[in-house]
């Protein structure tokens, strides 16, 4: 039986581990956890923030997720997108689902994700 989703796992380029870092840690404010040795030699980085963990995980002729995307909750959706504007991430608000706030931006990488905050 599911109980739960475990993790979502993004793919990323070789060697974009430190942006990816600046950004995860730096602008969405989740914590690096380190991963197990022999996962840790593929390269990429784990995070997260209370229950939330996102793998990013390197593929070698990567090409970013611009349709599929984790959707994240947030709380003060408003506070948040203006921490991303304020690091250069772009923020596109979209209405269009009942009875939520929320907005699209993309990792340094090019990933799409979504933040959402119920009304």
């Amino acid at each position: 039986m599911l109980a739960a989703i475990d993790h979502v796992q993004l793919a990323a380029p070789p060697g974009s581990e430190d942006e990816l870092r600046a950004y995860y840690a730096g602008v969405l404010g989740m914590t690096e956890v380190p991963k197990p040795p022999v996962l840790a030699a593929r390269g990429g980085c784990w995070f997260e923030a209370g229950t939330v963990r996102l793998h990013l995980g390197v593929e070698r002729d990567f090409r970013p997720a611009r349709k599929a995307h984790p959707g994240l909750g947030v709380t003060g959706i408003e506070a948040f997108a203006a921490r991303l504007t304020a690091h250069g991430a772009k923020v596109l608000w979209d209405d269009n689902l009942p009875g939520h706030r929320r907005f699209y931006s993309e990792d340094p990488v090019g990933n799409r994700l979504e933040f959402l905050e119920p009304l």
